[in-house]
């Protein structure tokens, strides 16, 4: 389990920055096409060096913690490259990132950085919904020998297709932070009001039918 310390205090640097912003009234449309009262972007976490520190130092923990030391650290293209690299330089280890899709020009790399088959590695994502994009990157890697001792990210929605995605993909995951925690930081500092919490849960458990408030 995370720290429930740092799970509630990255929710609310989170919420603070407005890098997660809460609307069950006003909901967000995805890009899938989904309804969300919830819209994440953890790269604004970037402009703030404390939050940006404390996020680095919480990831970088949890890789020593339940990991060890890798041979070498994954970000995901493009929004886990930033926090991605800020862990390696932490660890002292190499950094590498990996596209959503191999380049059409040039050496057409799909991996970009310095790796040897064989290494150990750990994966860092900045957001976690379904997780198939974020089990591509790891495929990507497994297609290169390199293995793949697990993923680590910002935060999770905790969406039951992510938890059986990523177990039958055989890789572990971690999440700094989750919806669960978040919502409990957003109504103790009121960010929302206790007769939104149901229909925030009532979103969680099924993504793709809610349609709002």
């Amino acid at each position: 389990m995370i720290e429930k310390d740092t799970a509630h205090t990255i929710a609310e640097q989170l919420l603070q920055i407005k890098a997660i912003k809460l609307q069950p009234s006003e909901p967000f449309t995805w890009a899938s096409g989904w309804k969300s009262p919830i819209y994440c972007d953890n790269r604004k976490s970037l402009g703030y060096p404390k939050i940006r520190t404390f996020i680095r130092q919480s990831l970088a923990k949890l890789i020593e913690e339940r990991f060890g030391k890798p041979d070498l650290i994954a970000g995901v293209a493009t929004a886990a490259i930033a926090p991605g690299v800020l862990v390696a330089e932490a660890l002292g280890l190499p950094f590498c990132y990996v596209r959503s899709t191999p380049k059409d020009h040039g050496l057409k790399n799909q991996i970009e950085g310095d790796y040897a088959a064989n290494q150990s590695c750990v994966v860092i994502e900045d957001l976690i919904s379904t997780g198939k994009s974020s089990l591509a990157t790891v495929e990507a890697l497994r297609k290169e020998k390199i293995i793949v001792k697990g993923m680590v990210s910002i935060f999770s929605y905790g969406f039951e297709d992510a938890v059986n995605n990523f177990k039958n993909a055989n890789c572990v995951l971690y999440s700094l932070c989750n919806y669960e925690v978040l919502l409990e930081e957003a109504l103790a500092k009121k960010y929302i009001k206790p007769e939104q919490l149901s229909t925030l849960r009532d979103w969680r458990i099924s993504p793709s039918t809610w349609m709002g408030a």
